[in-house]
């Protein structure tokens, strides 16, 4: 046969290819420009001369679809999804319904919402979708496959580049098929075909890397649209992956979140079963097992562990499966607890690639083992591909090898194919890729797997991986720390609602015995608060829409939060008139409370997890006394009365300001309600107008109090009332801030007397340490760190009851308080806001303080209920020693004679504890997070009560039985 020379030029030779496939040039003469089409109605009519024929509805529009028919989702239908066509038949036949009747249901939003201009713009309410194409016609299977031979063999050419023979193979039989190939003249598409074939044969060597291709569909449980319309993108998305694997029997398909199945089975039961068979086929493999991919740094460590235990109970009611990975693939920072907890839920992997959006420094591994803050080890992997929505390109599986950080310490590595974020998941086009390429010389070997499968080799030839220690830091997205305040106050007042709510229902059992636990109402109320901690709701990365819907679901969850804690607190109390206490924390407290009808102050001396009446204890050790002064300045180390009371003016650095309010310009580089950019440190401007100046509005007995106010703009005000509490060791502000700012950020700044290289931050179930210098790149990245409360090794300690960003650079605590970015939401965080942050001073170390349980007492206050006036005080547990904390006590899900009670080591330190009980205890038994008993574990019961043994930051979960 005759060869025409090939062109040295390798440019035209390349574009040349590229061309021959566009779907942008020259599609009168070249292969894209192949289809035969009618228009068709809703009521379609297939020509009976399309016998033989495939047929497809071609469907084009810029909003998502789907095909229903006969009362069913058929197909999910999406131009930027690459899904534009419905199989009506494979190959028409005459018994084949000729005529079909279809509904399509369009809705008014692309895969990524409804903005204009910018992807995360808000929604444009006049923005219109419609339809460009709706067509009956015959789908030429040999020209697809011929084009992803085109296409493949083109992208080698290019991803291989001109240092690689295999490149120049590649670019030589590209150019011999054009000149084989007439679009005109479908006959001579074979031989084409042929010499692709002939190249994607030669097979690799032994030793290649391994791509583990896993289809995926990442969907974001709220972001740039509404929760409702999630559900229907879980529809669309999932009826086609069901599609695929009726004509694909190999390909596998991970998908986490049981909050969506759980959406789907009750929007779409036909379809729900569906997917049950194939789950059990092993093709449609639920992965994760959390009940959505929740926040990384934001929910507490109780919320957390609730993640897991409603996830992994439904995998296991509706598929009879345990999830072994926690799959958490786009979420902005992991915690250092993470590791104990997934291995408390039975889960050893764990797969994520978010920190490849690392602003500042590159993160050096891929797979390596994770240790968290209790030395528990987790094997980690980050697809080096650095995407969850490849699409089975030569780029992504090159990219999978070239990025890899762990070469000759692990060869094989994992590939999420399909599109995601906004749904629509893997097409048919990325199966035939990745089939062309499974074992293709020059190229990575490519086998469609699953979890199991890639984890199981890593794990055998695990021997080399390295180990890292401590949180995994996204050097990004820190301004999501601050970003919408009413979500974040919604989710810690919920979580201190839930936790009293089962710790008065579980004592009302055993006092009552007509008390019956609301478990359903309390499932119900955790999963609503659990969906909020998905990762772009909890941390106010999500449209006005989400906004709204949080925010009715954190009102649900007070109402009827609030009436299960006064059932259970009237079983306990007797449902009397006389005026009570519940104290739900394991530890006694003397707290100045106020009852609001009488308008009086009483100190209450409490025993542990208890209820008492407020008149047994009216009295108190020590009067707080405030003169009268004014003053012109919020700096509280200038006012006198206040500052010996708690050693104020000595924690204070000298000729600094205490409580200064500070303004920074907040601009990011692009994502706006996300990211808050190192240089907005250079734009501080106190606050120093004064509206009203200092006054005293309590200035004796058991409460001391002074207020003010400040303006930040002619918009924005705050005022703030500074309370000082007799026999408290803190001193509160309590805040109001009526914000209306745009591209802000509020902060305050506590300049303490105190000199460290690190500062001690509170994290779930434990704290860890933070450098407060910026000696090195890792250090002045983190500029804004998360936590729930902060303690200063010696001296201060920074506490709130609703705040998440903080930040301790050398002897200067700041606390984040408020944003104002414009996107996704144009009115984020706009209106009035309430809430408290407290400083406590102390001398020796944190834990010899009694910070943590401070921190604690901040964020569970006492609860006044109704009780007989003849109730006797009681109280349920205790603990010997201040470095453990019972966390958290609930009726067991399997069992309704049996209590779970969860408790942690917060100091690092190892101790024996014993845990004191007025209750009847018949057994003990040490149990996982997910309740299942240890049954070579019974817990230790003596006359003192349990004896327990912690590490340092252990987590220990214990079943009652009583």
């Amino acid at each position: 046969m005759y060869h025409q020379p090939v062109l040295k030029n390798r440019r035209t030779v390349l574009e040349r290819a590229e061309k021959f496939i566009s779907d942008v040039y020259f599609t009168d003469c070249n292969l894209r420009g192949r289809w035969w089409t009618c228009w068709f109605k809703i009521t379609l009519s297939i020509p009976e001369s399309w016998r033989g024929k495939e047929v497809h509805l071609l469907w084009e529009s810029d909003g998502e679809a789907m095909v229903w028919r006969d009362g069913q989702p058929v197909q999910g239908l999406t131009k930027d999804g690459e899904k534009t066509s419905y199989v009506l038949s494979d190959c028409l036949r005459d018994e084949d319904p000729h005529r079909v009747m279809l509904y399509v249901e369009m809705a008014c939003n692309g895969l990524f919402g409804a903005g204009q201009g910018s992807m995360i713009a808000a929604p444009d309410p006049n923005r219109r979708f419609s339809v460009q194409r709706a067509e009956l016609v015959v789908f030429n299977r040999d020209v697809r496959e011929l084009l992803t031979d085109f296409e493949m063999l083109v992208d080698i050419v290019k991803e291989l580049g001109e240092g690689e023979q295999r490149s120049y193979q590649a670019l030589f039989t590209v150019n011999e098929m054009v000149n084989l190939c007439d679009p005109s003249d479908p006959s001579s598409f074979s031989e084409a075909r042929s010499l692709a074939h002939s190249f994607f044969s030669q097979r690799n060597g032994e030793s290649q890397h391994t791509v583990h291709a896993m289809g995926h569909c990442h969907i974001d449980s709220a972001w740039l649209w509404p929760y409702e319309e999630t559900i229907r993108k879980c529809g669309r998305s999932w009826v086609t992956v069901i599609r695929l694997m009726e004509k694909n029997p190999e390909f596998v398909f991970t998908c986490s979140q049981a909050q969506q199945f759980q959406w789907v089975k009750s929007w779409y039961p036909g379809l729900f079963s569906e997917i049950q068979k194939y789950v059990k086929k092993g093709q449609f493999i639920p992965v994760g097992g959390t009940w959505v991919e929740m926040d990384g740094n934001l929910p507490s460590g109780e919320s957390m562990v609730r993640q897991f235990l409603e996830g992994q109970r439904f995998f296991d009611q509706e598929f009879g499966i345990h999830c072994k990975e926690f799959w958490l693939p786009d979420t902005f920072g992991y915690s250092a607890q993470l590791p104990q907890i997934m291995q408390g839920c039975g889960i050893t992997n764990f797969l994520t690639q978010k920190l490849s959006w690392n602003l500042v420094n590159t993160f050096p591994h891929n797979t390596f083992f994770w240790e968290g803050l209790d030395g528990s080890k987790v094997l980690t992997h980050f697809p080096p591909g650095n995407s969850y929505v490849m699409k089975g390109k030569i780029e992504d599986v090159m990219k999978t090898v070239k990025n890899n950080k762990d070469k000759g310490r692990a060869n094989h590595s994992a590939a999420l194919f399909g599109f995601g974020d906004g749904g629509g998941g893997p097409t048919q086009l990325m199966l035939d890729r990745l089939h062309r390429i499974k074992d293709s010389d020059g190229l990575p070997k490519v086998l469609i797997s699953s979890p199991d499968q890639l984890f199981s080799l890593l794990h055998a030839d695990s021997a080399l991986l390295c180990t890292w220690t401590g949180e995994l830091f996204l050097e990004l997205h820190n301004g999501t720390y601050t970003t919408q305040a009413q979500i974040k106050q919604g989710n810690r007042q919920c979580e201190s609602l839930l936790h009293d709510v089962e710790m008065a229902s579980c004592l009302a059992l055993c006092q009552d015995r007509t008390f019956e636990y609301p478990t359903e109402k309390l499932k119900q109320l955790w999963r609503l608060l659990l969906l909020n901690q998905f990762h772009d709701v909890i941390p106010g990365s999500c449209i006005e829409m989400v906004v709204e819907d949080a925010l009715r679901y954190y009102e649900d969850i007070r109402s009827d939060g609030a009436a299960l804690l006064h059932n259970a607190c009237g079983a306990l109390g007797s449902k009397g008139n006389a005026a009570g206490v519940f104290n739900s924390l394991p530890w006694e407290r003397n707290e100045v409370i106020q009852i609001e009808d009488e308008n009086i102050y009483v100190v209450t001396l409490l025993t542990t997890t208890s209820y008492l009446m407020l008149w047994y204890l009216w009295q108190y050790t020590r009067e707080v006394q405030i003169e009268d002064v004014v003053y012109n300045s919020c700096d509280i180390n200038k006012l006198p009365s206040i500052a010996p009371f708690v050693g104020f003016r000595e924690a204070m650095a000298d000729s600094s300001q205490g409580n200064q309010f500070v303004m920074f310009d907040d601009v990011p580089l692009y994502w706006d309600a996300w990211d808050v950019m190192d240089y907005h440190l250079q734009t501080r401007k106190p606050v120093q107008e004064v509206v009203h100046p200092v006054r005293v509005v309590s200035s004796g007995g058991l409460r001391g109090s002074v207020s003010f106010s400040l303006r930040i703009s002619e918009k924005s005000i705050i005022t703030q009332e500074i309370v000082m509490d007799a026999m408290c060791p803190y001193i509160k502000f309590n805040t109001e801030v009526k914000w209306a700012e745009s591209h802000k950020f509020l902060k305050v700044e506590f300049p303490v007397r105190v000199h460290s290289s690190n500062a001690t931050y509170e994290i779930q179930f434990g704290h860890l340490q933070r450098p407060t210098h910026r000696n090195t790149s890792w250090d002045w990245a983190r500029f804004e760190w998360c936590c729930f409360n902060d303690q200063h090794n010696f001296g201060v300690a920074l506490l709130n009851d609703c705040k998440y960003g903080y930040s301790v650079h050398k002897n200067t605590m700041t606390l984040s308080l408020l944003r104002a970015p414009k996107a996704p939401d144009a009115n984020a965080d706009m209106g009035t806001h309430h809430f408290t942050y407290a400083i406590m001073p102390h001398s020796g170390s944190f834990q010899d303080a009694s910070v943590i349980q401070c921190a604690y007492n901040l964020n569970f206050p006492l609860r006044l209920i109704q009780c007989s006036p003849d109730i006797v005080p009681w109280s349920a547990f205790s603990i010997n020693t201040e470095a453990v904390i019972l966390e958290t006590i609930k009726q067991a899900e399997d069992s309704k004679g049996t209590l779970v009670l969860r408790l942690y080591e917060s100091h690092g330190s190892s101790v024996t504890a014993t845990l004191s009980t007025s209750l009847p205890v018949r057994e003990a038994w040490h149990c996982d997070l997910l309740e299942k008993q240890d049954p070579t574990r019974p817990a230790c019961i003596t006359s003192e009560g349990v004896t327990l043994n912690f590490s340092p930051f252990q987590i220990v979960s214990l079943l009652l039985v009583l």
